[in-house]
């Protein structure tokens, strides 16, 4: 009798219940970003550069200077690795290997470059990775249980939030580069994870990509000598850019060593696919047997990796294309800077120019810019920045020339007065090209 009386009960209650389409849900809330598609779509969000890729490309039919893409050394179009991989997917075709890499996806080739890249970051073993945001996420699933304390910096990327997600333990947030702030939150960590038997793991990165300052490592190892924890850096934009030898922002700090795990993708400096965590070869044969994103998901193909060979080749011997990007970071950065830009605290190549305004503002801008003066970059607004600042983020590389640099600042300067002259407040600005 007491069952039925339960199951009377129950049913009465799913029946005051209503029950919602997930798709009714996503048609009435399409993102913070996806909210503007209709308005965005093909010009603000994913547009079409067409073309051989480097500093001019075809936008809707028109030549434009590109600052938007990840190519630090311009090796997306160096003659050698085109020809690297033209010959190995002629050779070995886009399947090979086929399987994951601990069942069927093991080549020479993998094994290769996974021992180069350990000996140019100084570390005993490194593990390629299929993509850098995925690794990212899986490296630290992987590397943290729930009675585990993650510590990190707030304006860590999205792959690093996405893998705390992931994270049943606790999470202690520092502010951006706050040194005093990230002890307090280590008193927290290390005393909390001593009372549950667990370890504490500090996460920040080399260079942050849309500010371009450097992760405040040297400050941040000095902190051992009080507390126990180990470091993750995501050094994506740094590794090939800062150093002597391109190494990262480790080398370029004097504290390389002291990174314990340390991630490079191949995406920016490499202008590639992939990307690979690196360490002690206890912790890096560990990843290697308990990172579901690579156990499970098919090897890098074959032309990836002697890709990727060929461009870490160049980037450790042609120390000319990191000279040559450099002389436009600098030309870039102290061009913007005498004309009264504000680019933050940048140290990298990564060059954030900060306005103020709305995101109608910032839209009108991205407009006149592309239409009127053929110059494509990123504009970020609010939600990624706060209200009220627009921030145009420029991607300077070794394939620039000075004379991009000095039409780009003067641009920028003419494009300031409209801004400040109240020229693109309103829906939409009349192009006059």
């Amino acid at each position: 009798m007491g069952d039925s009386f339960f199951r009377i009960k129950l049913y009465k209650h799913l029946n005051t219940l209503t029950i919602v389409d997930i798709f009714d849900k996503i048609k009435h809330n399409m993102g913070p970003i996806g909210q503007y598609m209709k308005e965005a779509h093909g010009y603000f969000t994913f547009p079409k550069l067409e073309g051989e890729i480097g500093t001019r490309m075809k936008f809707r039919g028109k030549e434009v200077l590109v600052w938007s893409l990840n190519n630090y050394l311009g090796l997306a179009n160096h003659p050698e690795v085109r020809k690297a991989d033209a010959e190995a997917a002629a050779r070995y075709g886009m399947a090979y290997p086929m399987g994951a890499r601990m069942m069927s996806g093991q080549t020479n080739q993998h094994e290769e470059l996974e021992r180069q890249l350990a000996s140019f970051q100084g570390k005993e073993d490194a593990y390629l990775l299929n993509y850098g945001y995925q690794g990212m996420v899986s490296i630290i699933d992987s590397l943290v249980g729930r009675n585990d304390v993650v510590v990190y910096d707030s304006e860590s990327h999205a792959c690093i939030l996405d893998g705390l997600r992931l994270h049943f333990g606790k999470r202690f947030v520092f502010p951006h580069n706050n040194m005093e702030n990230l002890e307090k939150q280590l008193q927290r960590a290390v005393n909390l994870s001593t009372k549950q038997n667990g370890g504490v793991l500090v996460i920040t990165e080399g260079v942050f990509g849309m500010s371009g300052d450097l992760g405040k490592l040297d400050q941040i190892v000095k902190l051992r000598e009080t507390y126990p924890f180990r470091l993750l850096v995501d050094d994506a934009h740094g590794f090939g850019t800062m150093g002597k030898t391109g190494a990262g922002v480790g080398e370029h700090l004097g504290v390389q060593d002291e990174i314990d795990v340390y991630f490079g993708t191949f995406a920016k400096a490499m202008a590639g696919i992939g990307g690979f965590v690196a360490g002690n070869e206890m912790v890096i044969n560990y990843l290697r047997y308990n990172m579901r994103s690579q156990i499970f998901a098919k090897s890098l193909p074959m032309p990836m990796v002697i890709g990727a060979l060929k461009r870490l080749e160049l980037l450790k011997t042609e120390h000319l294309l990191r000279e040559k990007l450099w002389t436009v970071v600098n030309a870039l950065q102290n061009g913007l800077r005498e004309k009264g830009f504000n680019i933050g605290n940048t140290e990298s190549p990564v060059t954030p120019v900060f306005l103020s305004g709305s995101v109608p503002e910032g839209t009108n801008i991205a407009l006149d810019l592309r239409e009127n003066y053929g110059i494509f970059c990123s504009l970020v607004g609010y939600p990624v920045v706060p209200k009220g600042v627009l921030l145009i983020r420029l991607i300077p590389t070794a394939v620039h020339t000075i004379e991009d640099v000095h039409y780009t600042i003067s641009a920028f300067a003419e494009v300031a007065k409209k801004l400040k002259a109240g020229k693109y407040a309103g829906e939409k600005i009349i192009t006059t090209a």
